[in-house]
């Protein structure tokens, strides 16, 4: 597993991280960096898929909706992250809403500069594919987590996913500060609100974890993580 530029690790960093520092200047020239404001819609779920972007900083989260229109998070992406380049592959409409859960800056390609670089640099577009068969891989597991695991397990691991890829070390353990409501944790575990705040009720009787405004931090990252394994106390 490769590890992004803000430290964490997950099959959305592979691509940056995979990259030579030949091919991260190519990529650079061949695109433009755009700001986007927190809570900010960078693209929309059913639009037409017209650019691909790398997160350079901040954070968001991808969402896709129901028929009777309830958000399901499906993903959190940091810096390092490729975006919308399933367009790119099948040139279908985007298959998620991709918003930002803060200020953000981007490394925009149109399709055509995208298609491009991959045409001029090869070894990229294998690099691609581990990153999308990577993503897959991710979404089989969080459904056999469905079908298998209580809520509090499921948040747990959850909780583990987000310390890997966004915590930073502090005398009190690994902090994580992203502003991720209860409703969207619950939607991304599966579960309702009321279910996720038990389950936090659980792992912090147990002292592996704390939580405050739009942060947490994991005090016993191994129990935490065994408990999202195994079960048990």
């Amino acid at each position: 597993m490769t590890r992004s530029a803000d430290g964490g690790t997950g099959p959305d960093t592979e691509f940056w991280s995979g990259l030579t520092g030949e091919e991260r200047s190519a990529l650079c020239a061949a695109g433009r960096v755009r700001r986007w404001d927190r809570r900010e819609i960078v693209f929309h779920e059913g639009s037409a898929p017209d650019f691909v972007l790398v997160v350079l900083t901040g954070r968001v989260k991808v969402s896709s909706h129901t028929e009777d229109g309830t958000e399901a998070l499906l993903a959190v992406r940091g810096p390092g992250a490729l975006l919308g380049e399933l367009g790119v592959v099948d040139e279908r409409p985007r298959s998620a809403t991709v918003q930002t859960l803060e200020d953000m800056t981007g490394l925009v390609l149109g399709l055509e500069q995208f298609t491009g670089y991959l045409e001029e640099y090869p070894r990229t577009a294998l690099i691609l594919l581990r990153m999308v068969v990577g993503r897959l891989r991710d979404a089989d597991r969080k459904r056999v987590e469905f079908g298998s695991m209580g809520a509090a397990r499921r948040v747990a691991a959850r909780l583990v996913e987000l310390a890997d890829r966004f915590g930073n070390q502090s005398a009190e353990g690994l902090r994580v500060a992203l502003p991720v409501s209860q409703d969207e944790l619950a939607s991304w575990t599966g579960v309702s609100r009321a279910a996720v705040n038990k389950a936090m009720g659980v792992l912090r009787s147990h002292g592996w974890v704390t939580t405050g405004r739009l942060n947490i931090t994991v005090h016993d990252m191994a129990a935490l993580r065994r408990y999202a394994r195994e079960g048990g106390a």
